[in-house]
């Protein structure tokens, strides 16, 4: 599975524990529709579930009159996939790709505004690291 695929796939599952609370397997094995499992689908799923708090704190420092709970259920996921992999996958992954990479999934899932906020936001994530 590309590395694209994974992250999306990765939003679709984070997205769906955070509305419906399925446990980490069943929303890995509902977004994979039958594929095999990929081990970089599951170290970003499993990531955001662990460190969700210190996430969400990083997320809230950088938002501008906003709070985590007004944000777009696409935005504030694909923030916390894209905050995870700025702090853990760094040394696998460039953080400008993890940056490009989120801004497109939000070009594809998010409304018209998502991209250009969830680059601010991210840039700003990445200048504080």
């Amino acid at each position: 599975m590309k590395r694209r695929t994974a992250r999306e796939k990765a939003l679709q599952a984070i997205f769906q524990i955070e509305m419906s609370q399925p446990t980490i397997d069943d929303a890995l094995e509902h977004v994979l529709e039958g594929e095999p499992n990929d081990p970089y689908l599951i170290k970003l799923v499993n990531g955001v579930v662990d460190h969700m708090e210190e996430i969400n704190k990083i997320i809230s420092n950088h938002l501008e009159k906003w709070t985590l709970e007004r944000l777009a259920n696409v935005d504030r996921n694909l923030l916390r996939l894209a905050v995870y992999e700025l702090l853990y996958c760094q040394d696998d992954v460039p953080a400008n790709v993890i940056m490009d990479e989120a801004i497109e999934i939000a070009k594809i899932y998010g409304d018209d505004q998502s991209s250009k906020f969830i680059n601010g936001v991210l840039s700003k994530v990445k200048n504080s690291l």
